[in-house]
This record gives C-alpha cells, structure tokens and sequence, in this order.
C-alpha cells in the first residue's frame, strides 16, 4: 500500500431496477391502503431482501405514487441522486403490467434485450418490479405501473443510449440489483487478490470470465466455480498477474460483445476505453465471404446482438470459429507463449457460439480435475 494513503471500504450501493422494483412495491401497498414507513423491503434477484428509504409517497385513491432516490454507493454512477418514481392504478386485467414515463428511453434498434418501442427496462428489472408489487398486492385484477425518472432525459445524453436506439431517457437497469463500486485502483487489486488465493490453493488453471453472463453460462456448462475469476473489463492486468504467477493454462469465456475486441488485440474492453466491435466483425465476414451488401449492413449495426441475426442469416458461423482462434493467438502472444489458452464464445440465451480445440480441451479438465 503507498505510504499515506488508508484503504478505504467502498460502499455498494442499488441499481436503477431495484429502486424503481422498491418505489413501486411502496405504492401498491399504499393504494390498497395499506402505511408505509420511512423504508420499503424489496427482495433482490438472489433472494435476499434490502431495505431501501423512500423519498416519497401519497395517494388519491385511485393512483398511488412512490419514489426512491437511487444510491449507487461509492460507484461513480451518473444516475446516483436521481428520484426513480412508480405510479400504479389498478387494472381490469390480471397481472402487472409495466410502462415508462418521464426520463425512461424507449428502445429504438433491434438487438437490445428489450423489443422495439418498449420501454427500456431491462428484463431482470422487469421481474423484480412485477415479483415485488404482485407479492403484496391482494386486490382481485392487476396493476398497471408507470416508472418514470425526473431529469432522466438530460442524463442520457451524457450515457452510451442514443448510440444504442434508446432514445428520452435512461435505461432501467441491473441484473443482481446490487451496484458494487468502480472505482479501478479498488477493483483491479481485488482481482489480484482473488486470482492470488486461486494460486496459493494450488491451481494452476483458472478461467476468466469477463461479468455476470459468463458465470450464468459457465454455470450451465458445469465448470467448477473455485476455478473461476470474474476479470470485468480487465484483461491485459489479469493476463499479467497470471503471467507473474506462474498460471500455466487459462480457458477465456465471453460474450460476442467482448471477445470480439480482444480479437482485434483490444485488452481493456470498456466501451470508453475501445470498441472496434463493427469493425472487427465485419472484416471477420469479409473473410468469410461475405457480399459487399451484408458487409455494409453488419458495419451499420449498433449491437452485437443485432450482428448475431445478420451473420445467423448469411450463414456466416465462420466468423466465430475465426474469433475464437484468433483471441487464443493474441492472449498467447501478449504472454509471450508462457500460458497456454483456450477460448469459448457464447451470445445472447447462453448459446455456445464457437470453441476452439483448446478451450474444449480446457474445459473438459476444468469439469474434471481436482487440482
């Protein structure tokens, strides 16, 4: 540690799902006319239950409205601060049905994970709000819930949205409902630390997965979870911590999102930091033979998902057996030969893509070995 400076704890804090889940919880409870307090219990993606305060909350009797102001704790979080608000009425129609207001962007380009000219409120999101207000409301027919964020429309100009189609807003986000902190000296030393203990026990394996979707399919491939470290966005530093610890072998998972940079040599994936995914993708099916039409097409796309639907169509497959191979020649290359790699490549729904000769190798003594 540098001489004056003291570790600090960094504060987690709640995702924009999860305050708008909490927010409209708080006003169901209150149509139906039952008190509130200073706080409202929402259950997390988990299971475990957070308490959140409200800002805010009133009724008229025939709608209710809460509001939340989202903490993101000590994570540089943009939208920390903001008051994320549900509106409820009830319907004639049974279930939970969602809609945004104010400050919340409407999805405009396919490949996001929400249709076209839906509110852009992420699926997990959309599950917690229905679960938690469904949980307390005892009324017979459904809900019908408006989340809306004041000043939202201003901070998106100022996000990645409009490059992706979301256009009047932010988007409603969070696949754990925890914000864990960003801040990089913090988060590179964790991982560090995390792939230091993976040693000390004795593994010279590990696979690196770069967030939350690579363990949800890694899970489903049934790799053993001690070997695996979540590396985020990072890894050039984690590929030079296992270098300096002496890792003889790694297996590499991603989304196309991701691996699809470290093809083009790109070892910090922050869309901040780099991005080239268009780019890349669309020499890789200029490779494949793709017609000057479709290349023009993949090149425009603003998501990889959306890719994914062109190169499914053009039967273009071969591109992802060219990702693979390739990100395993550059994670070779940038450790000088010293650790042997194996990559899988995985889309949307947790579908394999594409694994190169090693990485089933890998993979297959992952399930398999004890040491």
């Amino acid at each position: 540690m540098t001489a004056g400076r003291e570790k600090k704890d960094l504060r987690t804090g709640y995702t924009t799902g999860t305050s708008a889940a909490a927010a409209a919880k708080a006003a169901a409870l209150l149509l139906q006319g039952e008190a509130v307090g200073t706080a409202i219990d929402v259950t997390l993606p988990d299971g475990n239950v957070a308490a959140l305060p409200l800002k805010s909350a009133e009724t008229d009797g025939e709608t209710a409205t809460a509001a939340v102001i989202k903490d993101g704790g000590d994570d540089p979080d943009i939208t920390t601060g903001l008051p994320i608000v549900a509106t409820v009425r009830r319907s004639g129609t049974e279930g939970i049905h969602l809609f945004g207001g104010e400050g919340v962007g409407t999805v405009t380009l396919k490949g996001l994970k929400i249709p076209v000219g839906e509110a852009a409120i992420n699926p997990v999101p959309r599950q917690m709000i229905a679960a938690n207000t469904a949980a307390v409301w005892k009324e017979p027919g459904g809900l019908d819930i408006t989340v809306s964020v004041p000043g939202g429309e201003e901070i998106a100009k100022k996000t990645f949205n409009p490059k992706l189609g979301v256009v009047g807003g932010i988007s409603i986000l969070g696949s754990t409902g925890i914000v864990h902190p960003m801040s990089e000296d913090a988060l590179t030393e964790s991982l560090r630390l995390e792939l230091s203990v993976l040693k000390e026990k004795g593994f010279d394996r590990a696979v690196f997965a770069f967030g939350n979707y690579g363990l949800s399919f890694l899970r489903a491939q049934r790799v053993s979870e001690e070997r695996i470290v979540k590396i985020s966005n990072y890894l050039g530093f984690m590929l030079d911590r296992a270098a300096e610890m002496g890792f003889r072998e790694i297996l590499l998972v991603g989304h196309l999102g991701k691996l699809v940079k470290v093809a083009g040599g790109i070892f910090q994936t922050h869309s901040r930091r780099a991005d080239g995914r268009m780019e890349i993708l669309t020499a890789l099916a200029g490779l494949e033979g793709a017609d000057t039409a479709t290349l023009r097409e993949l090149y425009d796309c603003k998501t990889t998902s959306a890719a994914a639907e062109i190169i499914a169509r053009e039967r273009l497959d071969g591109v992802y057996r060219r990702i693979t191979a390739k990100v395993t020649e550059r994670c070779a290359a940038y450790t000088y030969g010293e650790i042997r790699f194996g990559t899988m490549l995985f889309g949307d729904g947790n579908v394999l893509l594409s694994i190169d000769e090693n990485g089933e190798t890998l993979l297959k003594e992952m399930k398999t070995d004890d040491v």
